[in-house]
């Protein structure tokens, strides 16, 4: 049967579509700023995030790690989510190849940081301390949409501590449209904003950093440093192009797909299910079943990720009647 990979909206695989024009791609050396079809790219997606120029990179990771090297200097301080992916999946970055230091703050059940905690934090001008630069948020964050009100606030509380801002929107399209709003009003608040290109929108392959165009040109440098120059790479900027052309309103589809699949497993005794507001939502199982459960399921060619309380997300490669396969399975192994 057809395998229904649910670890992560990584997993997609391109279309025929986006191969078709991945193939024909025009392309040049990237490093010189010759392949027509990443510049495209990165105009592309900065006239969408409504910032002056992006950069494309290979991944998120070195996209926020970029962002952290171009706000801030050896000893600056970063504050972010005590879970944020900039602080805690993506291997200390800053801290290795920056000399920055990050200042974790514990988010709030809806996924935001308390701005009287961010004030807090903010280290006061002593020589002992570090300087405090730059606030990260993340949106979305485990699959909630951060409001639209409290990013003004953030953004007020940032400026009047003289910090800049950067959002890890890695899924920021899933935000846009469970808002219903232009991507621009989420990414206005932002000096910088990352977008991956390679979860929900379908590509196999990259992230867009956008900010001004002086924030890229010196981003453009580190970029290389951190060996992210790369050649003819208009044959996966095609793929980003297509993805952000075709890939942003049917992300509307994975949101009723998860929506369906935390309904249909929260009707199932013994599982507790956390609503699902984009395409990500977390199932626990009764104490000492999930390894069981991961594992039958894996039979049945289902894949779900780790953990005793198991990340599920839906992605364009998971369909209505796959959602309705998994609750079966859910149901049949718990009953």
């Amino acid at each position: 049967m057809k395998p229904i990979d649910l670890r992560s909206d990584t997993v997609t695989r391109p279309s025929e579509e986006m191969l078709k024009v991945m193939a024909q791609a025009e392309v040049g050396d990237d490093v010189y700023g010759e392949d027509p079809t990443v510049n495209r790219l990165q105009e592309l997606a900065a006239g969408m995030l409504g910032k002056e120029a992006a950069l494309f990179v290979p991944s998120g990771t070195m996209s926020n790690l970029l962002s952290l090297l171009t706000h801030c200097g050896r000893g600056d301080e970063y504050i972010a989510g005590q879970d944020a992916h900039i602080y805690r999946w993506e291997g200390g970055g800053g801290a290795i190849f920056g000399g920055i230091q990050p200042q974790p703050l514990d988010f709030e059940p809806d996924g935001t940081l308390d701005l009287g905690r961010v004030s807090r934090a903010v280290k006061s001008p002593d020589h002992h301390h570090a300087v405090t630069r730059l606030l990260c948020l993340e949106n979305t964050q485990g699959g909630r949409v951060l409001p639209l009100p409290y990013l003004a606030e953030a953004e007020r509380c940032a400026r009047s501590h003289g910090l800049s801002l950067h959002l890890d929107g890695a899924r920021i399209f899933n935000a846009a449209v469970h808002q219903g709003v232009p991507v621009t009003e989420i990414a206005k608040h932002f000096d910088t904003v990352s977008v991956c290109l390679s979860k929900g929108l379908g590509a196999p392959v990259g992230s867009v950093l956008c900010g001004s165009a002086a924030f890229i040109d010196r981003a453009h440098r580190w970029r290389k440093v951190a060996g992210g120059g790369m050649r003819q790479a208009g044959i996966l900027a095609a793929a980003g192009i297509y993805a952000l052309k075709h890939n942003v309103e049917r992300l509307a589809e994975d949101h009723r797909n998860a929506q369906a699949l935390a309904g249909g497993l929260a009707s199932i005794k013994g599982l507790s299910v956390t609503p699902a507001n984009t395409n990500i939502l977390f199932v626990t199982p009764p104490a000492g079943t999930a390894a069981k459960l991961r594992d039958e399921l894996g039979r049945q060619g289902i894949f779900l990720g780790g953990g005793d309380c198991i990340r599920l997300v839906t992605h364009l490669d998971v369909s209505a009647a796959d959602v309705e396969r998994t609750i079966a399975a859910f149901r049949k192994f718990l009953n």
